[in-house]
């Protein structure tokens, strides 16, 4: 796959507590690092205003030796439903990311989703400096991301379940 696709990935779960219950979770930057190996957290840039389309925040990230920060942008924020962002430039992102939450008997179905692109990134820039190896560089990348998207949707499911909340 090239980087001109747009690779996506997504995944999904079934949590056993209500969207109301997953939502802060989700919503939450301490728990979605506390479940990944790169994302490090963020902070809002206005935190007196409700997150809403538009409402930006500052994500820390890191991957081996490499650390880097971004600003993102939210895309979507509907209350127990959907939480979606563009990082960086929103007009033409690095990449998009976005939770679904839908109601699933007394349960939650969540989907995590984050496509590539289609804006320059880090990730640009390696297949820049090694053009040959494009589809190497995407397939290592979302191989990355599956599984922090897995670590991270199975901890908002164990802290649902569990009844914990956030931080």
């Amino acid at each position: 796959m090239r980087f001109a696709d747009a690779p996506a990935v997504e995944r999904e779960i079934v949590i056993g507590a209500p969207p109301s219950a997953v939502w802060p979770l989700v919503t939450d930057f301490a728990v979605l690092a506390r479940h990944s190996d790169e994302f490090q957290g963020g902070e809002w840039l206005d935190p007196t205003v409700a997150p809403v389309p538009g409402a930006q925040f500052h994500g820390r990230n890191r991957n081996g030796e490499r650390s880097w920060e971004v600003t993102c942008t939210v895309t979507a924020w509907l209350p127990d439903r959907t939480f979606g962002w563009s990082v960086m430039d929103p007009d033409d992102p690095a990449a998009t990311w976005c939770f679904t939450l839908a109601p699933d008997g007394a349960g939650t179905h969540l989907r995590y989703r984050a496509t590539m692109g289609p804006g320059p990134s880090g990730l640009t820039e390696a297949i820049d400096a090694h053009p040959h190896a494009e589809e190497r560089i995407v397939e290592r990348r979302l191989a990355a991301w599956t599984a922090n998207m897995e670590a991270t949707l199975a901890g908002i499911r164990t802290l649902a379940e569990s009844g914990s909340g956030p931080g």
